[in-house]
């Protein structure tokens, strides 16, 4: 007799009120990111505002990469409402909202040092926001739940980037931009309203006693065990190939096979942006059978897999069905991989210093990129495309054997509660 597949047990996560919460908070998570990057500087770029000072705009997205520095902070001290996840969400909510408003009402070239101070007050706030919803969602949701909790928090983070992206550039055309910043503000309610309906993490989480415990013990408590190097070296190696491979694909498909911007934009953006979410949401349910071992090799592999489908576009050139595989394939795979990166990340904090730990460790991930990136033109010049694509492969690799070495240690990993 046929056994017959069940799928309930994969759709049974999708119910939970965690899940809804988590989803929204992404949202919430990624509204601000473009206000104070892409969309400001065309509203810069609109008003005359010379490309020198555009540049040094950069800047202001600097407390997305130190906000590990203050995190320590949000471990240790609990506000007086709502608890010390919720309490802290709201505070950064309200930061942004006023300070989003305040930006609709700058003059980008008349003062440009107000807007510079108002939107680098936005990006503070931003990442604040960022540390402790990573923190509230690591806390909150339950063990089979991180999977789809990783993929709908991309979900709704991808989903507010259009919004305050794409969206907010065709909304400026038409009802100016501030009425554009302004009605971003308003819509920040919609996380301040989800935060208000969620619910705070266990109570019998104890936060640090001191300021010194608050900094030092996330260190102490993951230096504790036996495998950390091998642990952080797995961090910065797992999405290294597909990182080191998207530096260079809208330069590879524009100069290196001829497609115009509108057919990147059309494929590429648009049908990577959907297979993503697609490839996010599956490998989060998919992660409710396969747990979070089996999870990270299968999709790790599939990831460095879809590396080999540039390579083929390449040696066969400019070649529309093939494009529209390779930019699906990879996406769909980045996405799975992401899910299963993030539980993973998830299940190595202590959600006593969950704040703390997990921007750290997320910081941690990028850094592989940082230093591989630059290397990535010379690369082409030096190998042609198709040879800079298998060596994206090839950089996939390590990852894959230091996982396999460590199939003990994250089999057994759990978020532990002191």
């Amino acid at each position: 007799m046929r056994a017959r597949f069940n799928i309930d047990p994969y759709l049974q996560v999708f119910r939970s009120r965690r899940i809804a919460v988590i989803t929204f908070l992404g949202f919430a998570s990624g509204l601000p990111l473009a206000l104070t990057g892409g969309t400001l500087q065309a509203w810069m770029a609109v008003t005359g505002v010379d490309l020198r000072t555009i540049g040094v705009f950069a800047l202001v997205g600097l407390p997305y990469t130190l906000k590990f520095l203050w995190s320590p902070l949000m471990d240790r001290f609990v506000p007086p409402w709502l608890g010390r996840r919720r309490g802290w969400i709201i505070v950064t909510q309200l930061s942004l909202m006023a300070g989003i408003a305040a930006m609709a009402f700058s003059a980008p070239r008349q003062a440009p040092l107000l807007l510079a101070l108002l939107a680098l007050a936005v990006a503070f706030s931003s990442a604040s926001q960022d540390i402790v919803i990573d923190a509230y969602r690591t806390d909150v949701l339950r063990e089979k739940e991180r999977g789809i909790g990783a993929a709908v928090f991309v979900l709704g983070y991808r989903v507010a980037a259009l919004v305050s992206g794409a969206f907010a550039l065709i909304f400026a055309d038409h009802i100016g931009w501030r009425n554009t910043y302004l009605l971003m503000a308003a819509i920040m309610g919609i996380g301040i309203l989800t935060t208000l309906l969620g619910t705070e993490p266990d109570g019998k989480i104890v936060p640090p006693a001191s300021m010194k415990e608050a900094v030092l013990g996330p260190m102490r408590d993951f230096f504790s065990r036996d495998p950390a190097f091998l642990l952080l070296m797995l961090i910065i190696l797992y999405k290294l190939g597909d990182a080191y491979a998207g530096t260079l694909t809208t330069a590879f498909l524009i100069r290196g096979l001829g497609f115009s911007v509108s057919e990147v934009g059309t494929i590429n953006k648009a049908l990577g942006f959907a297979s993503l979410i697609a490839g996010a949401m599956f490998g989060g349910a998919l992660m409710v059978r396969l747990q979070l071992f089996r999870s990270l090799l299968a999709f790790g592999v599939l990831q460095a897999v879809s590396n080999l489908s540039f390579m083929a576009l390449a040696l066969v050139g400019k070649s529309y069905g093939m494009l529209v595989f390779a930019v699906a394939f990879e996406n769909f795979t980045g996405g799975m991989g992401t899910a299963a990166f993030v539980s993973f990340l998830m299940a190595m904090c202590n959600r006593r210093y969950t704040a703390t730990q997990y921007a750290l460790l997320s910081s941690l991930a990028a850094l592989g990129r940082i230093f591989v990136s630059p290397t990535s033109g010379f690369l082409v010049e030096f190998m042609g495309w198709p040879g800079f694509f298998f060596v994206t492969f090839l950089t996939a690799l390590p990852g894959l054997a230091l996982l396999c070495r460590l199939r003990n240690v994250i089999s057994g990993l759990k978020s532990e509660i002191p």
